[in-house]
């Protein structure tokens, strides 16, 4: 169903109220909480490479108190098995049955710490509940519910006994961004509050988890003209040709962009996807799923480069088209 310009406004308003309540938590990073919020509203996943101690788990427990959901936090080690984040199947003596414990991926957040630290049977088991929302043990499927977002970390600093994500695992994240420090105004305000250890238990829930899905299934009614789909495709296909890849976007990467250009748009009250969103939004949606070539890689070629080249030769639809 069609957004209509009045949807679009509320949708605009809720998205602020959302984005500034978990701003009381994570201070001076509103584009990135905004961006969180837009995957969780595409139903995506996102990815921080990040330093240690910038507020990732702060982040995924003030999402989960402002839409009044649950949130897990699973830190991954090498020793830590798929059983360990799933659930387990475990035999009953008194009712002689199995009965399966869900894993902490049951969860609306769920805040894979370090995913790279885990081996590459571990990181598999997040590519059902990634994908399809859903979880496969001993035969049987469990739904994991809406919504679910998985918020994976990774320290780029210390790769000493970690295991680089596949690139299928990749594809699975909608975004790939980082939190970063935050500024002096926002680190002294978070100084003069250090007696309070978690922000996020002071929050008071915006809307329920199920406002959050209808939010999800009024976004995907945004109008995206056709003229913006080929432009989309065409950009994908220049990533997979340049030289300097060996691997670009995939379709699963361009549908990626068009769910998170609706949701984009609609926080921006609008009821229709603009290039300039398509275009905003490439480098944390699209640069982690390209696969460089070595040689390339070895002369100074970045991931973000080569996407800056190719949105400047590629032409984007000058004529736009409301629903």
């Amino acid at each position: 169903m069609a957004m209509t310009a009045e949807q679009a406004a509320w949708f605009a308003d809720t998205f602020e109220k959302l984005v500034a309540n978990v701003g009381h938590a994570v201070l001076g990073k509103a584009h990135v909480v905004r961006l969180t919020l837009m995957a969780m509203l595409a139903e995506g996943h996102v990815l921080f490479e990040d330093a240690p101690g910038t507020g990732k788990t702060s982040l995924a427990r003030a999402l989960a108190a402002t839409v009044q959901g649950s949130d897990s936090r699973i830190q991954f080690t090498p020793d830590l098995l798929p059983s360990d984040v799933t659930g387990v199947t475990i035999y009953d003596q008194r009712t002689q049955q199995f009965e399966f414990h869900k894993g902490p991926i049951f969860a609306n957040i769920v805040l894979a710490d370090e995913i790279n630290r885990a081996s590459p049977k571990t990181q598999s088991a997040l590519l059902e509940v990634m994908e399809e929302s859903r979880v496969t043990v001993d035969g049987t499927t469990y739904e994991a519910g809406r919504p679910f977002m998985v918020l994976a970390t990774q320290n780029p600093i210390e790769q000493a006994g970690t295991y680089r994500l596949p690139e299928a695992q990749l594809d699975r994240f909608l975004v790939k961004t980082s939190i970063g420090y935050p500024d002096h105004e926002s680190t002294v305000a978070l100084l003069s509050g250090a007696t309070v250890r978690d922000r996020s238990r002071e929050l008071s829930p915006v809307i329920t988890t199920q406002a959050v899905a209808d939010m999800a299934d009024l976004a995907a009614g945004t109008h995206v003209d056709t003229a913006v789909l080929e432009y989309i495709s065409r950009l994908c296909a220049q990533t997979r040709q340049a030289p300097e890849t060996r691997l670009g976007v995939s379709v699963r990467g361009a549908l990626a962009m068009v769910r998170a250009a609706k949701v984009w748009a609609a926080s921006q009250a609008r009821n229709y996807v603009l290039p300039d969103d398509v275009k905003e939004l490439a480098p944390v949606v699209w640069t982690h799923r390209f696969v460089m070539d070595p040689e390339a890689e070895f002369s100074g070629a970045t991931p973000e480069a080569v996407l800056a080249r190719i949105l400047a030769d590629v032409a984007a639809p000058q004529q736009r088209a409301s629903a």
